[in-house]
């Protein structure tokens, strides 16, 4: 190991694995140390160590900040080290013959750790491979079966257990539905399986992909056996477990099919004992979940007065047709109100509960406000069990309160608008936010269309 200044800005050349770790570990230490002064002195706030090892590092950090201008001060202390990291994760690739398009992972949430782990662990491409019977294989090794269908079932295997058991660890006893569980586990599904499929023996591309996929699908079917999860909740996690596993597998195939395969017992051991290391982390660190908002609307072909009387209390509603709801999303079925003006309560009922709906603003008929004291469940899993109860049922989607406008038109007519704000403690927020946004504008269709429906048919005053 031979660490240069030179290292940190220049872009041709190779740097090993010493010197790799060596400048990772010393630059996070000085970030770390820097801003953690420049936090205290300028803006009088203090940052722990766990912001920088966290899924949500880097957007916990700055949501401490008030202003842009620390923002951009923020940004610009950044830069240095990224370029640095960048410069010398690319010319670890290089001195790996990895695609240098893997560098990207240096800034992607979460998987940066493992990138920068599995960099810090594999020697360079150009060390000799041992002779065969060189080296006895190491005790994991010994239990691979050399066979292609062996070596694949005990891929599936160590995936499916590590599926299982971090579910159980993160959502089960930590409740946390967080980066680890959704990101890190399915990389390292990928990852694992196709390291424990290519310990033995060298596998191709298209063999390497089928055992990950193999290996998400019997863990699925795992969670679902052990009444861990619903089959809505592993539908909706599908579509970004499915990339990731696919990625982590990608990099399962590129060192197996290296000469470091006969480290990749190493780098899949620190993958996995990663696992519950960042699910802790993110359990201690527990970032606030961002306040969201949506909004739909109709167009009513009666007056505002009118249209009033059917929003703030509205009859039962018909059987649902839509195949979100008869899968277990929890839907409206009616509005029920106790009192009348600013602190009346209204209850809206859905097929799992009650909302409970302390109003606070009462501008009749333009702007009916209320905040939310009690949620129901949000959905009722799909199990081939009597009933589940997984924890993500009890306050990890949670209504903080609503409202609707109405707004006339010309011609007697009301724009009718449902707006719902709420918070989601499941990470990526991105991710399920689409799905959450999506789900609650299909409530939302389903109110405002049947208030307009009894508002339409409802007569007018005699003229």
């Amino acid at each position: 190991m031979k660490p240069k200044l030179s290292d940190l800005w220049r872009w041709d050349g190779e740097v090993d694995r010493g010197a790799y770790l060596f400048w990772g570990l010393l630059l996070t230490a000085i970030k770390f140390n820097l801003d953690r002064i420049v936090f205290r002195v300028w803006f009088d706030t203090d940052i722990h160590v766990l912001n920088y090892f966290s899924a949500t590092g880097p957007a916990a950090i700055v949501t401490l900040l008030e202003s842009r201008a620390q923002q951009l001060v923020l940004l610009a202390m950044a830069l240095p080290f990224l370029w640095t990291g960048v410069v010398l994760s690319l010319r670890r690739l290089r001195s790996l013959k990895w695609p240098l398009w893997m560098v990207v992972m240096f800034v992607v949430p979460l998987l940066k750790w493992f990138f920068f782990v599995a960099l810090s662990i594999l020697p360079r491409a150009v060390e000799p491979p041992p002779l065969p019977g060189h080296r006895a294989p190491r005790w994991f090794e010994r239990l691979v079966p050399r066979s292609m269908l062996g070596s694949a079932v005990m891929g599936v295997a160590v995936s499916t257990a590590l599926a299982i058991g971090a579910t159980a660890l993160g959502a089960g006893a930590l409740r946390q539905y967080g980066w680890g569980l959704f990101v890190g586990v399915p990389f390292v599904m990928g990852l694992a399986s196709v390291l424990v499929h290519g310990m033995r023996e060298r596998r191709n591309l298209a063999e390497c992909m089928l055992v990950a996929v193999l290996a998400a699908f019997i863990a699925s079917v795992g969670l679902l056996a052990v009444a861990f999860e619903g089959i809505i909740c592993l539908v909706m996690a599908a579509p970004l477990a499915a990339v990731l596993v696919l990625f982590g597998a990608m990099v399962g195939y590129v060192i197996q099919a290296g000469s470091w395969r006969r480290e990749s017992g190493r780098v899949m051991c620190a993958a996995v004992l990663a696992v519950p290391v960042v699910l802790g982390v993110e359990k201690l660190e527990q970032p606030l979940a961002p306040l969201l908002e949506v909004t739909s609307a109709v167009e009513v072909n009666a007056p505002p007065e009118r249209v009033w009387e059917h929003v703030v209390t509205f009859s039962e509603l018909p059987p649902p047709t839509e195949f979100l709801f008869r899968a277990g999303v929890a839907y409206p079925m009616r509005a029920e109100i106790h009192g009348r003006g600013v602190g009346a309560v209204r209850h809206c009922v859905f097929s799992t509960g009650p909302f409970v709906e302390p109003i606070e603003v009462w501008d009749e008929p333009r702007l009916l406000k209320f905040a939310v004291t009690q949620n129901p469940a949000p959905m009722q899993e799909w199990t081939p069990y009597r009933n589940i109860h997984p924890p993500h049922l009890d306050g990890f989607l949670a209504s903080s309160g609503g409202q609707f406008r109405l707004e006339p038109l010309p011609g007697g007519r009301t724009r009718l608008e449902g707006t719902t704000w709420y918070r989601h403690h499941m990470w990526p927020v991105g991710y399920w936010q689409a799905w959450s946004d999506f789900i609650i504008h299909r409530i939302h269709l389903r109110v405002l269309n049947h208030v307009k429906r009894l508002a339409e048919e409802t007569p007018g005053p005699a003229h």
